[in-house]
Protein backbone atom coordinates (compact mmCIF):
# COMPACT_ATOMS: atom_id res chain seq x y z
CA UNK A 1 0.00 0.00 0.00
CA UNK A 2 1.12 3.60 -0.95
CA UNK A 3 2.19 5.76 1.82
CA UNK A 4 0.72 8.82 1.50
CA UNK A 5 1.86 12.21 3.50
CA UNK A 6 -1.20 15.22 3.62
CA UNK A 7 0.18 18.15 3.76
CA UNK A 8 -1.63 21.31 4.77
CA UNK A 9 -0.74 24.95 4.03
CA UNK A 10 -2.73 28.36 5.25
CA UNK A 11 -3.17 31.78 3.69
CA UNK A 12 -3.92 33.80 6.77
CA UNK A 13 -4.33 37.36 7.21
CA UNK A 14 -0.96 39.81 8.27
CA UNK A 15 -0.93 39.70 11.98
CA UNK A 16 1.34 42.19 12.99
CA UNK A 17 3.75 42.25 16.25
CA UNK A 18 0.55 40.71 17.97
CA UNK A 19 1.76 36.96 19.40
CA UNK A 20 -1.84 36.04 20.75
CA UNK A 21 -3.55 36.86 17.44
CA UNK A 22 -0.99 34.82 15.56
CA UNK A 23 -1.43 32.01 17.99
CA UNK A 24 -5.00 32.45 17.75
CA UNK A 25 -5.15 31.76 14.18
CA UNK A 26 -2.53 28.83 14.17
CA UNK A 27 -4.80 26.92 16.46
CA UNK A 28 -7.64 27.50 14.57
CA UNK A 29 -5.93 26.79 11.24
CA UNK A 30 -4.31 23.12 13.27
CA UNK A 31 -8.19 22.53 14.37
CA UNK A 32 -9.28 22.33 11.04
CA UNK A 33 -6.40 20.75 9.92
CA UNK A 34 -6.15 17.87 12.51
CA UNK A 35 -10.14 17.23 11.14
CA UNK A 36 -8.37 16.81 7.59
CA UNK A 37 -6.11 14.49 9.22
CA UNK A 38 -3.47 17.00 7.64
CA UNK A 39 0.47 15.58 8.54
CA UNK A 40 2.39 18.81 8.13
CA UNK A 41 0.91 22.06 8.09
CA UNK A 42 2.57 25.48 6.57
CA UNK A 43 2.42 29.00 7.80
CA UNK A 44 3.56 32.22 6.08
CA UNK A 45 6.83 33.86 6.09
CA UNK A 46 7.24 35.42 9.52
CA UNK A 47 4.09 34.66 10.73
CA UNK A 48 4.33 34.54 14.16
CA UNK A 49 5.95 38.33 14.62
CA UNK A 50 5.02 40.01 11.32
CA UNK A 51 7.35 40.72 8.80
CA UNK A 52 7.60 44.83 8.96
CA UNK A 53 10.97 45.76 7.09
CA UNK A 54 12.99 47.98 9.46
CA UNK A 55 15.52 46.98 11.79
CA UNK A 56 13.82 48.59 14.82
CA UNK A 57 11.06 46.29 14.26
CA UNK A 58 12.65 42.87 13.95
CA UNK A 59 14.72 43.52 17.24
CA UNK A 60 11.80 44.56 19.51
CA UNK A 61 9.71 41.36 18.00
CA UNK A 62 12.20 38.60 17.86
CA UNK A 63 12.53 36.02 19.82
CA UNK A 64 15.49 33.65 20.93
CA UNK A 65 14.14 29.68 20.42
CA UNK A 66 16.41 28.88 23.68
CA UNK A 67 14.58 31.17 25.81
CA UNK A 68 11.80 30.99 28.74
CA UNK A 69 9.37 33.01 26.41
CA UNK A 70 9.33 31.19 23.45
CA UNK A 71 9.35 27.83 25.74
CA UNK A 72 5.84 29.03 26.69
CA UNK A 73 4.87 29.94 22.80
CA UNK A 74 5.70 26.35 22.18
CA UNK A 75 4.00 25.17 25.86
CA UNK A 76 0.90 26.16 24.01
CA UNK A 77 1.41 24.42 20.78
CA UNK A 78 2.45 20.88 22.10
CA UNK A 79 -1.06 19.23 21.73
CA UNK A 80 -1.26 19.88 18.20
CA UNK A 81 -1.41 16.66 15.79
CA UNK A 82 0.23 18.18 12.96
CA UNK A 83 4.05 19.32 12.51
CA UNK A 84 4.02 22.91 11.87
CA UNK A 85 6.43 24.76 9.61
CA UNK A 86 5.98 29.03 10.36
CA UNK A 87 8.31 32.15 10.13
CA UNK A 88 9.66 34.17 12.28
CA UNK A 89 11.98 36.30 13.30
CA UNK A 90 14.85 34.85 15.65
CA UNK A 91 17.76 36.50 17.68
CA UNK A 92 20.51 33.94 18.23
CA UNK A 93 23.82 35.17 20.02
CA UNK A 94 23.52 39.05 19.15
CA UNK A 95 22.12 38.57 15.56
CA UNK A 96 18.74 38.51 14.11
CA UNK A 97 17.41 36.11 11.25
CA UNK A 98 14.51 35.32 8.97
CA UNK A 99 13.53 31.96 10.08
CA UNK A 100 11.18 29.03 9.57
CA UNK A 101 11.10 26.87 12.70
CA UNK A 102 9.86 23.21 12.46
CA UNK A 103 7.83 22.17 15.46
CA UNK A 104 6.42 18.39 16.22
CA UNK A 105 4.58 18.36 19.31
CA UNK A 106 5.82 21.51 20.81
CA UNK A 107 9.17 20.69 20.22
CA UNK A 108 12.11 22.18 17.92
CA UNK A 109 12.50 19.47 15.31
CA UNK A 110 14.78 22.01 13.27
CA UNK A 111 15.18 25.57 12.10
CA UNK A 112 15.59 26.86 8.13
CA UNK A 113 17.11 30.51 7.85
CA UNK A 114 16.65 32.44 4.98
CA UNK A 115 19.98 32.41 3.00
CA UNK A 116 19.13 34.88 0.00
CA UNK A 117 18.19 38.37 1.49
CA UNK A 118 16.58 41.02 -0.55
CA UNK A 119 19.04 44.17 -0.92
CA UNK A 120 18.65 46.84 0.90
CA UNK A 121 16.11 46.02 2.84
CA UNK A 122 16.73 43.15 4.91
CA UNK A 123 19.98 43.47 5.52
CA UNK A 124 19.38 43.69 8.76
CA UNK A 125 19.25 40.14 9.32
CA UNK A 126 22.01 37.67 9.41
CA UNK A 127 21.67 34.86 5.64
CA UNK A 128 21.61 31.52 6.99
CA UNK A 129 23.86 29.25 5.25
CA UNK A 130 22.53 25.77 5.56
CA UNK A 131 19.50 23.95 3.71
CA UNK A 132 18.25 21.09 6.16
CA UNK A 133 16.47 18.48 4.92
CA UNK A 134 13.38 17.05 7.35
CA UNK A 135 11.23 14.01 7.15
CA UNK A 136 7.88 12.73 7.82
CA UNK A 137 6.73 8.98 7.48
CA UNK A 138 9.43 8.86 5.23
CA UNK A 139 8.83 12.16 2.92
CA UNK A 140 11.82 14.32 2.90
CA UNK A 141 11.21 17.77 2.50
CA UNK A 142 13.36 21.26 2.88
CA UNK A 143 12.51 24.62 2.97
CA UNK A 144 13.02 27.74 0.51
CA UNK A 145 11.61 31.08 2.18
CA UNK A 146 9.89 34.00 0.09
CA UNK A 147 12.90 35.45 -2.10
CA UNK A 148 14.88 32.29 -2.11
CA UNK A 149 12.20 30.43 -4.61
CA UNK A 150 13.71 33.66 -6.50
CA UNK A 151 17.33 31.56 -7.25
CA UNK A 152 18.17 27.91 -8.41
CA UNK A 153 20.33 27.09 -5.90
CA UNK A 154 18.19 26.84 -3.21
CA UNK A 155 15.65 24.74 -4.66
CA UNK A 156 18.30 22.59 -5.77
CA UNK A 157 20.41 22.45 -2.55
CA UNK A 158 17.00 20.76 -1.06
CA UNK A 159 16.38 18.37 -4.11
CA UNK A 160 20.17 17.23 -3.71
CA UNK A 161 19.71 15.89 -0.57
CA UNK A 162 16.70 13.35 -1.75
CA UNK A 163 13.72 15.21 -0.85
CA UNK A 164 10.85 15.34 -2.36
CA UNK A 165 8.72 18.78 -1.23
CA UNK A 166 9.52 22.51 -1.23
CA UNK A 167 7.80 24.40 1.39
CA UNK A 168 7.40 27.79 1.12
CA UNK A 169 6.47 30.27 3.61
CA UNK A 170 6.09 33.38 1.90
CA UNK A 171 4.68 37.40 2.67
CA UNK A 172 4.40 39.59 0.14
CA UNK A 173 1.90 42.14 0.98
CA UNK A 174 3.32 44.84 -1.47
CA UNK A 175 2.34 48.41 -3.07
CA UNK A 176 -0.66 47.94 -5.20
CA UNK A 177 1.49 48.30 -7.65
CA UNK A 178 4.11 45.99 -7.13
CA UNK A 179 1.47 42.93 -6.02
CA UNK A 180 -0.28 43.43 -9.18
CA UNK A 181 2.70 43.50 -11.58
CA UNK A 182 4.01 40.37 -9.38
CA UNK A 183 -0.18 38.97 -9.10
CA UNK A 184 0.92 36.08 -11.69
CA UNK A 185 4.64 36.00 -11.70
CA UNK A 186 4.94 33.74 -8.32
CA UNK A 187 2.89 30.97 -9.50
CA UNK A 188 5.39 31.36 -12.24
CA UNK A 189 8.66 31.21 -10.46
CA UNK A 190 7.04 27.56 -8.52
CA UNK A 191 6.89 26.41 -12.22
CA UNK A 192 10.88 27.23 -13.09
CA UNK A 193 11.82 25.78 -9.42
CA UNK A 194 9.81 22.60 -10.26
CA UNK A 195 11.30 21.92 -14.22
CA UNK A 196 14.55 22.05 -12.60
CA UNK A 197 14.23 20.03 -10.01
CA UNK A 198 11.17 17.48 -9.84
CA UNK A 199 9.91 18.67 -6.19
CA UNK A 200 6.65 19.03 -5.12
CA UNK A 201 5.80 22.57 -4.17
CA UNK A 202 3.79 23.81 -1.20
CA UNK A 203 3.46 27.20 -0.88
CA UNK A 204 1.84 29.75 1.79
CA UNK A 205 1.59 33.55 1.84
CA UNK A 206 -0.62 36.54 3.41
CA UNK A 207 -3.87 38.07 2.17
CA UNK A 208 -5.97 41.54 2.80
CA UNK A 209 -5.01 45.27 2.78
CA UNK A 210 -2.38 46.92 4.84
CA UNK A 211 -3.99 50.72 5.33
CA UNK A 212 -1.78 53.61 4.91
CA UNK A 213 -0.31 54.85 8.65
CA UNK A 214 2.28 53.52 11.11
CA UNK A 215 3.82 51.35 8.75
CA UNK A 216 3.84 53.23 5.37
CA UNK A 217 1.51 53.54 2.04
CA UNK A 218 -1.41 51.74 1.65
CA UNK A 219 -0.17 47.66 0.97
CA UNK A 220 -2.18 44.98 -0.78
CA UNK A 221 -1.39 40.84 -0.77
CA UNK A 222 -3.47 38.46 -3.20
CA UNK A 223 -1.46 35.09 -2.62
CA UNK A 224 -1.62 33.28 -3.79
CA UNK A 225 -1.47 29.73 -1.59
CA UNK A 226 -0.92 27.07 -3.53
CA UNK A 227 0.07 23.46 -4.13
CA UNK A 228 2.02 22.28 -7.32
CA UNK A 229 3.07 18.61 -8.28
CA UNK A 230 6.22 17.66 -10.07
CA UNK A 231 4.53 18.06 -13.32
CA UNK A 232 4.28 21.72 -12.24
CA UNK A 233 -0.23 21.09 -12.22
CA UNK A 234 -1.47 23.48 -9.88
CA UNK A 235 -3.12 20.76 -7.58
CA UNK A 236 -4.82 23.16 -5.23
CA UNK A 237 -5.02 26.90 -4.35
CA UNK A 238 -6.46 29.01 -2.22
CA UNK A 239 -8.70 31.91 -3.75
CA UNK A 240 -6.85 34.91 -4.32
CA UNK A 241 -8.23 37.69 -1.37
CA UNK A 242 -9.38 34.98 0.61
CA UNK A 243 -8.60 33.33 4.00
CA UNK A 244 -8.56 29.84 3.83
CA UNK A 245 -6.15 26.39 3.96
CA UNK A 246 -5.89 23.58 1.24
CA UNK A 247 -4.49 19.88 1.78
CA UNK A 248 -2.76 17.57 -0.38
CA UNK A 249 -1.78 14.25 -0.75
CA UNK A 250 1.70 13.50 -1.58
CA UNK A 251 2.95 9.43 -1.85
CA UNK A 252 5.85 9.07 -0.85
CA UNK A 253 8.88 7.38 -2.92
CA UNK A 254 11.35 5.09 -1.89
CA UNK A 255 14.94 5.36 -1.85
CA UNK A 256 14.90 3.05 -4.69
CA UNK A 257 12.27 5.20 -6.64
CA UNK A 258 9.57 3.03 -6.34
CA UNK A 259 5.99 4.19 -4.49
Amino acid sequence: MMDIVRVGTCQTPEIIGDLSAALDVMLRFSKEAEEKKVDLLLFPECFLTGYILSESFVTEHSYDFESEQFSAILKQLEYIKPVLVFGVNEKKTGQYFNSAVVISSGEIIGVYRKTHLIDPNELFYTPGNEYPVFEIKGLKYGINICYDTQFADAAKAIADQGAQLLLSPAQNMLRRETAEYWKDKHSDICVERIRETGLWFVRSDVTGIRPPGQYGVERIAYGPTLAMNPKAEVVAQVPLMTVGMIAVDIPVISSDGKD
